[in-house]
């Protein structure tokens, strides 16, 4: 329906008395005022402006925050929300509201819920912004009795949790930008840093022990020594080189050149990133999923982590998940293959560089 402004003369002919007259401007008036109330607009953003507005709006909305994903196409970042005021706080920032049934707090009792009555090896979750929900994984190890106690623990949670499952098994791809070796293992390098003024650079705790050696050859001579590995819990390492290796801050894209990466980022839902590793080289997708619980089949249980649909396979571990010229992750684990696709996890950067006071350079 389209609306116009009435002129007084018109609405006093309109009303015919004095005390309609009065009646109508009334009206009028606020009609009127509810006319000219602002009206925002949803910003076109980038996948790294949409994350930052993201986190900002996260601190500003509190209890009222229930997740947010990155629309790329349309370019804007949707926001769920729990009703209208922090909704007309997100579209005042630029971002499109959304109002959901489950806040954040909601969605983080049912992963409490699955973490203390369902930690089963073989079985991840994630907050799902556009579902508004916590997606629960069994993998193919998942049978019988588990996958029972798992159903009837995301049955009770409701509409807060969703029970599927994955045609592979949950693993992390140790075997692990470029190659790696130590002991006979390969890895991936993540992403050179400095830290204290001198080069280092990340990849996969799960990778090997503080004190271990690594080089660019199996047997060849070792560039670097990890000062420290934290996993399971997290899934992160820092190795001090040795000697003059050159330690660009970029990531091999295997033939299609190089990535330079100048910041590091978190991730958003909906943001499309690339990962390269020294087995299956360079494979695209997009974030599906945040704090990520996984529970590897080996028993050991990493959180925190970013969900994708970007495959990878053993000895990509430790490798670069970037989106431009944005470092994001680490690639811990996952299930499937790059024939059959399947999901991976990824350890985020930041929280690597705050533990390790590092920079990337």
């Amino acid at each position: 329906m389209r609306h116009r402004r009435v002129s007084g003369k018109r609405a006093a002919l309109a009303c015919g008395t004095a005390a309609a007259v009065l009646g109508c401007g009334f009206t009028l008036q606020a009609a009127n005022a509810a006319e000219e109330a602002p009206r925002f607009t949803a910003r076109t953003l980038s996948a790294a402006a949409a994350g930052e507005l993201a986190e900002s709006l996260a601190g500003e909305l509190g209890a009222d925050a229930a997740g947010a994903y990155y629309d790329a196409p349309a370019g804007k970042l949707v926001v769920n929300v729990a009703d209208g005021t922090a909704a007309d706080s997100v579209r005042r920032a630029g971002g499109e509201a959304r109002i959901v049934e489950h806040t954040l707090a909601d969605l983080a009792d049912a992963r409490r819920t699955l973490k203390d009555e369902a930690s089963i090896p073989g079985t991840s979750w994630a907050v799902d912004p556009v579902a508004n929900k916590v997606v629960v994984t069994a993998d193919r190890t998942v049978e019988g009795e588990s996958l029972d106690r798992l159903a009837e623990v995301v049955k009770g949670l409701g509409s807060k949790a969703e029970l599927r499952r994955s045609a592979g098994e949950f693993e992390p791809f140790a075997a692990g930008g470029d190659a790696i070796h130590s002991g006979g293992g390969r890895c991936s390098l993540g992403f050179n840093v400095v830290r204290g003024g001198e080069p280092h650079f990340l990849t996969a705790g799960h990778c090997g022990e503080t004190g271990s050696r690594w080089s660019q050859s199996p047997g060849g001579p070792a560039i670097g020594t990890m000062v420290d590995s934290r996993f399971p819990g997290d899934d992160f390492a820092l190795v001090a080189y040795d000697g003059d290796t050159p330690h660009p801050s970029e990531v091999n894209l295997y033939g299609g050149g190089t990535q330079t990466i100048t910041r590091a980022a978190e991730a958003t839902v909906g943001m499309r990133v690339v990962r390269s590793g020294s087995t299956t080289r360079v494979h695209e997708g997009t974030v599906t999923g945040l704090n990520a619980t996984v529970n590897y089949g080996s028993g050991q249980v990493v959180e925190g982590l970013v969900q994708t649909d970007v495959c990878a396979e053993p000895g990509d571990s430790g490798g670069s998940l970037f989106s431009g010229d944005a470092a994001i992750g680490l690639t811990s684990g996952g299930s499937g293959d790059c024939s059959s696709g399947g999901q991976t996890f990824f350890q985020p950067v930041t929280e690597a560089l705050t533990v390790f006071g590092a920079q990337i350079g």
